[in-house]
């Protein structure tokens, strides 16, 4: 459930008419709806508990909208803070995630970022490989501290809605194999300056089937059993994200209390373990639009149309890099008959392509769109291509909203540039 909906035949977010935002703020703009995101951590949340996971550490994945606003409204209902740079670390910590919630992942740590989440206290550092822990190691040495490390280990499972989000299989980057993580967590266990508390997987983004959650976490589970087995002492089970959300075309995808269901079961024979979760598109995904203008429509001679809009692969660039679908629909509702048109952007790039061939009823210059499910890798990944400005972001609460990000001027743009003064 999302709270963007038709009323009085134009959509709305909760109690905001978009037109509204797009007289007031312009476009194109991001709009967030508060009640949605606390509804999808909520729900996500209360799943896991009423199947019998106790005290989960729910670390809301920052990488999928890192607003603060947005993390700061997570954090005030309980959320940790799942993240892959020092920047993002900083992110979590000004918004009152504290550091016994966050958790620091990724496979290219540097010594400063490293050093940087030792101090700030961060819950744990799950480490993706041998030279990384050794990397580890050495830095809490020089602090003089004992690191938190979690294995994150590749259970070599295939998932993910496209290649370029499928994190779990051998092939891809990410975390230590199985042959190696037994090695890894007991030289850890006899080092001074490491603490290794458990282990950690991720599989992939957008999944949409709970079979290979259950084969990954079953592999986990069995590691778990293995490495206690050894004499070694394992609190903690970080299962990831990925769980996947209904972008409109596709199947639904199985529910939170589903996929609480499938965990509960899998790990029941774990004693003495917390479980840590790390959530991100199914929290934000359905919780934003982008919100355009259409600049005008371009009809070829032959017959093809083209819907030009103000936004581009610059703010949304999910259909560019993953072909990935948004249903588009206009602001304005509309009975009339639709008509097939590609979607495109004002960028120099034949990729600035949001759709090709989609039926669309009628629209011209000056109407609004809505791009849905873009409250995830939206905004987080836009960029300033093209020289255009970085999309402004909004949150609404109830009839109310607040830009939490404002649309930077061209002379705010180019001041962050320094000339050289070479001849």
């Amino acid at each position: 459930m999302n709270h963007f909906e038709v009323r009085g035949g134009e959509l709305h977010c909760e109690d905001v008419p978009l037109s509204r935002i797009a007289a007031e703020v312009g476009t194109p703009v991001y709009v967030y709806s508060r009640a949605t995101f606390e509804r999808h951590f909520t729900v996500f949340r209360d799943a896991l508990v009423q199947a019998g996971v106790v005290d989960p550490l729910v670390a809301y994945a920052v990488k999928a909208n890192s607003n603060l606003s947005i993390l700061k409204l997570l954090s005030a209902l309980g959320a940790g803070a799942d993240t892959v740079s020092e920047g993002e670390v900083r992110r979590a910590l000004a918004a009152g995630v504290p550091g016994e919630r966050i958790v620091f992942s990724g496979v290219g740590k540097t010594r400063g970022e490293i050093a940087f989440a030792l101090k700030a206290g961060v819950s744990e550092i799950n480490v993706e490989s041998e030279p990384e822990l050794k990397l580890v190691a050495q830095v809490a040495e020089e602090l003089g501290l004992r690191a938190p490390v979690v294995f994150r280990v590749n259970p070599d499972v295939a998932a993910g809605g496209h290649a370029k989000i499928a994190t779990g299989k051998a092939e891809n980057k990410f975390g230590v194999s199985f042959a190696e993580a037994a090695r890894l967590y007991a030289n850890a266990s006899n080092h001074p300056h490491l603490n290794p508390l458990g282990v950690a997987c991720h599989i992939g983004s957008q999944i949409t089937d709970l079979a290979p959650f259950e084969a990954a976490f079953s592999k986990m589970v069995g590691l778990v059993e293995s490495l206690r087995g050894e004499g070694m002492s394992v609190e903690r089970l970080d299962l990831g994200g990925g769980l996947g959300v209904p972008y409109f075309n596709q199947p639904d995808p199985p529910s939170p209390v589903d996929y609480a269901a499938m965990v509960a079961r899998v790990t029941k024979g774990l004693k003495d373990i917390r479980l840590a979760f790390e959530p991100g598109r199914v929290i934000a995904a359905n919780a934003g639009v982008l919100l355009a203008s259409v600049i005008h429509l371009h009809e070829r001679p032959e017959g093809r149309k083209f819907l030009v809009l103000d936004a581009a692969m610059n703010d949304l660039i999910r259909p560019a890099m993953y072909d990935a679908f948004h249903d588009i629909r206009p602001v304005k509702a509309t009975d009339a008959a639709p008509v097939v048109m590609d979607v495109v952007g004002p960028v120099c790039e034949t990729g600035d392509t949001f759709t090709r061939e989609r039926a669309l009823p009628p629209l011209g210059a000056g109407d609004l769109v809505a791009f849905m499910s873009a409250g995830a890798y939206g905004a987080a990944m836009a960029s300033e291509y093209n020289s255009r400005p970085l999309v402004p972001e909004v949150l609404v609460d109830g009839d109310r909203y607040a830009v939490i990000r404002k649309r930077p001027s061209y002379e705010e743009m180019l001041a962050d540039e320094i000339p050289s003064d070479w001849k």
